[in-house]
Parts: structure tokens; sequence; C-alpha cells
């Protein structure tokens, strides 16, 4: 069922590109070029999160566009205490969370919350978005997001598999399987998590489900752009419907971006983009959803730089870097007393990262390419985890985008 669902939307956004008419040609550059690289987080599948908008106006036509990425999670079995008792708390903030000594008898002499964690799997997302142009100040557009859980085996994951990973490190950098993938095995589906309510959530291979819906609109406010001096600004108000089993919710958040575009003499360009947003996770939620997190909102911060060059026919190539900031899906004080257990007598480092990193800031550098024509953009990037908190540890993308002409 996945793979005809794939094959049949990839069909249906060739169709819009054979269609397209070269006579209607745009100026089709419009910012930069920011295909959606939201992390395959193994929480963060399951709500809808922001992509920043770093475009100078509304498209001149509506815009139809299939987001497709590929991103390897690992992160070994892991349990952990979350005491309640504020003395404990104190006397465990004290200690280094490697050797806190706390022995878990029952709810009345030692009371805490407890869960379990193991992420082993190749996380691929499929995402379709289709925006309108209201006018010259507003924009709506709308989102279906889809997701597959894979082994990673060759050839359909071809840079994201474990095989792929670990030849890296062991050749490259890295060093030879800090963190595990080696002793579990490679290219294996392990998905299994357990919240603080008892409540379980596992995943299998091939495992298919919808992830939500999304529904955005961008205003570009004429007092925010400088034309003179190249600076522009759009506002942006999110409305996410998450569907899947585990998580049957509303999210509402709110953006903000600004873009300064710089015109070179050969008339290529730079272009800087500075976004933030934060979300409202769960605002209207199911009572048996799954704990994802107990910090009810996520932050981010984007940075993106792009050079632009145009070629003789105008066409053009363009290389960005992004990075990109998230809050933590737990609140930061946790890290403070919880007690951690796994085997990290059989793991060289990173048994704790399961639980460890829900309690820590995210950060992640993106490289993108993009090519552009006025009938369609295609863009590939990938993402690199440089703190290597594995969420994912590497991740890549393409992302096709044609303008819907009127005939």
């Amino acid at each position: 069922m996945p793979r005809k669902t794939l094959f049949l939307l990839t069909c249906l956004c060739f169709s819009i590109f054979l269609n397209a008419q070269e006579k209607d040609s745009i100026p089709f550059k419009n910012g930069i070029d920011r295909p959606s690289i939201l992390a395959t987080h193994h929480f963060g599948v399951f709500s809808s999160r922001i992509n920043q908008n770093f475009k100078l106006a509304p498209p001149k036509h509506k815009t139809f566009s299939v987001n497709y990425t590929s991103g390897n999670n690992f992160h070994p079995f892991v349990e952990s205490y979350f005491p309640k008792d504020p003395i404990v708390r104190e006397e465990l903030s004290k200690v280094i969370w490697y050797a806190r000594n706390y022995t878990f008898i029952d709810q009345e002499t030692t009371p805490a919350d407890y869960m379990n964690i193991v992420i082993d799997a190749v996380i691929k997302e499929f995402r379709i978005n289709y925006n309108i142009p209201i006018n010259k100040e507003h924009e709506l557009g709308f989102t279906i997001r889809s997701y597959t859980i894979s082994r990673g085996k060759y050839p359909f994951s071809f840079f994201t598999s474990d095989e792929s990973i670990e030849y890296f490190h062991t050749n490259v950098a890295g060093g030879e399987d800090p963190y595990g993938r080696r002793y579990y095995g490679l290219n294996q589906v392990n998905f299994k998590y357990t919240d603080r309510n008892g409540r379980t959530l596992e995943l299998d291979e091939n495992d298919f489900f919808i992830g939500g819906f999304e529904f955005n609109h961008f205003y570009y406010p004429s007092f925010l752009k400088n034309e003179d001096r190249h600076i522009y600004a759009n506002f942006g108000s999110h409305l996410g419907i998450n569907t899947s089993k585990f998580n049957k919710s509303l999210d509402y958040g709110v953006s903000l971006n600004a873009v300064k575009r710089m015109i070179l003499k050969n008339k290529n360009e730079f272009n800087v983009g500075l976004g933030t947003s934060i979300l409202h996770k769960n605002f209207i939620a199911s009572k048996n959803n799954i704990d994802l997190g107990n910090n009810p909102y996520l932050g981010t911060f984007e940075a993106n730089l792009e050079f632009t060059k145009y070629t003789k026919k105008g066409n053009y190539h363009a290389f960005s870097v992004n990075y990109h900031l998230q809050t933590r899906y737990n609140k930061k004080e946790e890290a403070d007393y919880f007690k951690l257990l796994g085997k990290w007598r059989e793991i060289n480092g990173g048994w704790q990262n399961g639980v460890a990193t829900l309690s820590a800031t995210l950060t992640d550098w993106n490289f993108i390419y993009t090519y552009g024509r006025p009938n369609y953009k295609i863009s590939l990037f990938f993402k690199e985890d440089l703190v290597v908190n594995n969420a994912p540890d590497f991740q890549t993308g393409i992302n096709l985008e044609v303008p819907v002409f009127k005939k």
C-alpha cells in the first residue's frame, strides 16, 4: 500500500510538471529555496513542526511540490527513572548523571516516573505541499505528511543505511562504531517506546502511517519590506492536525522570517535568511495519546546563507548552508536528576542518548543544492547532526516543485 501510494503521488506530480507551459515563464527565483528539512526525529514525526519560510513574496502562481526524505535514527535500549521527591532530586543533581546512586523500590518508598526507549530504524517521510497565493501580501499552504519505517537496506537507503554510516565512521571519521550499531546488528528495525504513563508505542518494518495535515498562512506586510535595501519579511501562522493512532491532536504555532538580498555586479546573488518560530503542541489532544515529551512548546531558530549563480539561459544553481536549532522535547531540569540504566559495559558511548537527548537542545546543519527553471525547481539536501545526538544521525532528501499554470 505505501509503495502504491508513493507511485501514484509521484505520477501526479510529474503529470503537473509535464503540463506546465514554458511560455508562462515567471520571475521564479523568490528568495531562498528551502525544501522541508525537518528531522525524522522519532518523536517529531508524530507532531506537526514548522518549516521556516524564506520567500520574498507570495508566488505568482499556485505551486505543487513533493518532498521525500530519509533519516537514520539509532538509540540503544535505555531505561530512566524520574524521582518525584524534591529532596532526592536535589541530592542527585549534585552528582554527574552516570554516577547517580538511585534504586527504585516501589511508588510508596521511592516514588518515580519510569520510561524506556529503543530506536533503530530508517524513517522515510513523504510530504506533499500545495501553496496558493491570495494576493500580493497573503499566501495559503496545505501539507499532508506520511511515514514509512524501514531497515534501510540498499539500494533504497543508499546514504542513510547503517552500512553506509558505519563505513564512513570506520574509514573516514568517527572511529569504529562508538555507539553500538554493530553490537546490535546492522539494518535492523527495533522501534519501541514506553512512556511514563505505561503506554507503549511500537512500530515494525514497513509500517506506514499518515502523520497529519498542516495548514499555513503567510503574511508579507508591505511595511516590513524595503526594496531599496532588499530586505523582506513575513509572518506565518500554522495549524497542524495530527492523525496517527499514537497522537491525535491539534498543534498551533507562529513564525517570523526575514531575508536580506544582495545582488552582485554579475547579476548573481547572495541571500541571507533568519527565522524563528514557536509551536504549541497538543493544545487540543486525546487523553489516550502517547507522551511524546512533557515540554508543551517547541521553539526553533534558523540561519540560512545561499549563493545563486544564473546561467546564460536564465536558469540558476543555488547553494545554501542552513543551521537549524530546536528546543528540547522534555523539560530541561529533568536532566539534573534522572537515573539512566543501559548496557554501558558493552557499548563504548551514546547508550544514554535515547533519553538524555530528549532534555537537550537539538541542532543540525543542512546543505542544500537547487536547480531552478521557469517550470520546475528540484532541490537536494543532506542533514548532519554534528553533535551526534542520532536524532537522526544522517538524513538526505529531495524536493520537486512546479508552478501550476493557468491554461
